[in-house]
């Protein structure tokens, strides 16, 4: 690991990026260009005396998914994710693996749909990135940590994505839909070895992940309607449309309502608050 020349390139990558990038707000008073420590912290999932570690040349040797989450949060180019695996002693991601990469163009893309909640999805289900009325839609993300940022973990061994609506059967059905992309995901990356990790926490944490995993059912993720619960805003029925990013094997998940329905005058307020929390009066809060 040469800490030196990692510490240089990471700090040479958070100045190249703006808050706007990411969709955080600017605020005044920036004395560097570039993103602060403690919003690269927040965007990775990682605290910021450890960010402070690795930018001073004196953090321990990060792992192989703390790398990830740092360089999609710097969102560098794959050769840039390339050259900073490389120095904290570890080997890029390789054919046969998951990508968890995302493409500028696909980048560009989030940050354009400031008016529908939208993110991009690994093919092993990982939230990679999100826009915010995404994160206003859904939870914030970065309040998880890295590892805990992926659907099928938090359906099966997390909070099971407790906004999301469903009666016993469609939840049952939910279930082995889950499970069954989970196995063609399995059987198209046999070799990627966090796949494989997440597969046995979820065989081992989960019976009933287990038992469907079990009846050896495939499946696919698809377009479909959903209903959410915010928990200002009441019940919200929504389009969820599954935009395919093939090369990449990263699917771009859209929410959106007919035009005039109060879902959608619910994803404009959402659009206009963010993450904002609302008092019992309806109005905005601190």
């Amino acid at each position: 690991m040469d800490r030196a020349e990692l510490a240089t390139v990471l700090r040479t990558a958070r100045s190249r990026i703006t808050p706007a990038d990411v969709g955080l707000p600017g605020g005044f008073r920036r004395q560097v260009p570039g993103l602060r420590r403690e919003e690269v912290a927040q965007l990775a999932g990682l605290s910021v005396d450890y960010v402070v570690r690795l930018e001073q040349g004196r953090g321990p040797r990060p792992s192989d998914q703390v790398l990830g989450a740092l360089t999609r949060a710097l969102r560098v180019s794959d050769s840039d994710r390339d050259l900073i695996f490389r120095l904290a002693g570890a080997e890029p991601p390789q054919a046969g693996r998951i990508a968890t990469t995302i493409k500028p163009s696909v980048m560009r893309l989030l940050d354009r749909m400031a008016d529908l909640p939208a993110l991009v999805i690994s093919a092993k289900s990982d939230v990679l990135a999100w826009n915010p009325p995404a994160a206003a839609l859904l939870g914030d993300f970065s309040r998880r940590p890295p590892a805990r940022r992926n659907i099928m973990w938090q359906r099966f061994l997390g909070d099971g994505l407790d906004r999301l609506v469903m009666t016993p059967e469609a939840e049952a059905a939910n279930a082995v839909d889950c499970v069954g992309c989970l196995r063609t995901v399995h059987a198209k990356y046999p070799s990627d070895p966090d796949l494989a990790r997440l597969i046995t926490e979820l065989r081992t944490g989960s019976a009933q992940f287990d038992e469907l995993w079990r009846a050896g059912r495939s499946g696919q993720l698809s377009s479909r309607t959903t209903t959410i619960a915010h928990p200002e805003l009441g019940v919200l029925d929504l389009d969820c449309d599954a935009l395919l990013v093939p090369e990449a094997d990263q699917t771009v998940v859209v929410y959106s309502a007919a035009p005039g329905s109060r879902s959608a005058s619910a994803l404009e307020l959402l659009r206009v608050t963010g993450v904002e929390q609302f008092s019992p009066d309806g109005a905005a809060g601190d």
